[in-house]
């Protein structure tokens, strides 16, 4: 190689960094990835043919890499299970796995591929990453052995982990995080890591925190990364199953920006078949671009600009005190005809708008949640509803909950409403939405019809209300404050977790 060419990453790194540091901007890229899925059996695959169906993942991972960093992007995250799928057992899992060394070891897999044994997919992402001088985040599969000296080791001799990796724009290996809060069924294939790992790096664009998919709903990592080591953006890889009315991927992801007030990079795998599709480049203030499609099977790069340091910017909303507004007012009206509802198995207290305008109050044990509205239009085969729930949700994991939420009925039989909906036909001309949360930590929705954000059209006070700024330009799903009091949780499967302040 020429001394010219030896050169050349590091100048193109040089000057990057530079121009991020000039502007205090930087451009992110998310690609949505339809996985290429092994066939669904229980035995082993050989190691060759694992590769194999990884390669054909990198293949198309490596296109949107190179396209993102033709476009300027200076980094790009995809999702999880984006390499190699997820129908796997634990037996089956091992062949795709990798020794992933802890990142202190200042390894550059590109060029040095067989320095902790054999690599291949670690080499590859270094080396997308070097070769495009773009910061690479992906997810693999972690193997460590144990043995008997380690009485927490299992039976077959090794940990497996659900692991985030990130390689610089020189392929190095700068971060490494294992999935601390594995979803429902992910047990039997991966290990819980001993401790939480809270997972930071530093760029020239600012400071980075990771965790994967069902680890942002619960304190450790996520919330830890934002408050106590008060990193800039979220790097969020997940496979995530959209499910309505609070909790499609867009919706959530980017009210938990804003609700946090830090940048999120959401990468979501995408297969319509299992309602998993949403990815997003979110910040303090909205959506800077997102992409919902359940209509094909395509995969899609999303990039924006971003604040290096959001909690300098500006447009970065001020911080909220979430119940300051609804303890200050009285009980708005008493309702005679409340009754229960069921969201994803949790029993909400509703009641009906029944009038074109007005100002209602539902309360649910200490949370009491008001609303004022006025609809362009009150429509006879419409129903909303304004509900409350304050209790502990113990459906594919148990957090602890307080949501107040303004939602659409599936239809005109009030025992339909809190049942998904992804369609309405009327607009409000105003509302604005508050609750007597007692945590603080409330994240705030708003859908429209067609699983469509709202960016700039609505905003929180510092009093916790959140309204709409010049009525909904489209047709209203939900708007919704949602709660979480993580001091409420159960323990994790093996750490009892310290009390946290609300």
């Amino acid at each position: 190689m020429l001394p010219s060419q030896a050169l050349l990453p590091a100048v193109v790194f040089a000057l990057t960094a530079l121009q991020a540091l000039a502007s205090d901007t930087f451009l992110a890229a998310v690609y949505e990835h339809a996985v290429i899925l092994p066939d669904p059996t229980g035995q082993p695959v050989s190691p060759s043919d694992a590769l194999a169906l990884m390669n054909k993942n990198m293949d198309v991972l490596e296109g949107a890499v190179k396209e993102a960093a033709r476009q300027g992007a200076h980094i790009i995250v995809t999702p999880e299970d984006g390499i190699y799928g997820w129908r796997f057992t634990r037996e089956s899992l091992y062949p795709y796995l990798e020794d992933i060394p802890d990142p202190v070891v200042n390894w550059i897999p590109c060029t040095d591929p067989s320095r902790f044994g054999p690599a291949p997919v670690q080499e590859r992402l270094s080396c997308m990453a070097r070769n495009n001088s773009i910061y690479v985040v992906a997810n693999i599969g972690d193997k460590k052995p144990c043995d008997s000296s380690d009485p927490s080791c299992p039976g077959d001799g090794r940990y497996q982990y659900n692991t985030d990796v990130v390689f610089d724009t020189q392929g190095k290996l700068v971060a490494r995080y294992h999935k601390y809060n594995l979803f429902e069924g992910e047990s039997r294939q991966f290990n819980f890591p001993k401790e939480p790992e809270a997972v930071t790096f530093e760029t020239p664009f600012g400071k980075f925190g990771i965790f994967t998919c069902f680890d942002i709903l619960f304190y450790e990592p996520a919330v830890v990364l934002v408050n106590k080591m008060q990193v800039d953006t979220v790097l969020f890889l997940t496979a995530w199953m959209n499910v309505l009315p609070f909790l499609t991927a867009v919706q959530f992801h980017s009210a938990w920006a804003m609700g946090m007030r830090v940048n999120v990079l959401a990468a979501n795998t995408h297969n319509t078949s299992m309602e998993m599709t949403g990815s997003g480049i979110y910040a303090p203030a909205g959506a800077r671009a997102y992409s919902y499609n359940m209509k094909t099977e395509d995969g899609h790069l999303l990039i924006a600009k971003l604040d290096a340091h959001p909690h300098l910017s500006p447009a970065t909303p001020p911080a909220v005190n979430w119940n300051s507004y609804a303890l200050s007012v009285g009980r708005f009206s008493q309702n005679d005809h409340e009754f229960t509802g069921i969201i994803f198995e949790d029993p909400f207290t509703f009641t009906e708008l029944t009038k074109p305008g007005g100002i209602l109050t539902v309360c649910q044990k200490d949370l009491c949640c008001h609303l004022t509205y006025n609809m362009a239009e009150k429509r006879d085969d419409e129903v909303y509803v304004l509900g409350a729930f304050d209790g502990l949700h113990v459906v594919e994991g148990q957090y602890y909950l307080q949501i107040c939420s303004l939602l659409k009925c599936p239809s005109t039989n009030l025992s339909t409403c809190g049942q998904p909906v992804e369609t309405a036909q009327t607009k409000f001309e105003m509302f604005s939405l508050s609750g007597t949360f007692g945590t603080s930590y409330v994240f705030p929705e708003v859908l429209y019809s067609g699983v469509q954000l709202a960016p700039g059209e609505f905003k929180v006070l510092r009093d916790g209300r959140l309204k709409s700024k010049h009525g909904t330009s489209k047709p209203l799903i939900t708007a919704t404050l949602f709660g979480r009091l993580y001091e409420k949780d159960p323990p994790h499967p093996l750490r009892i977790s310290p009390k946290v302040s609300p």
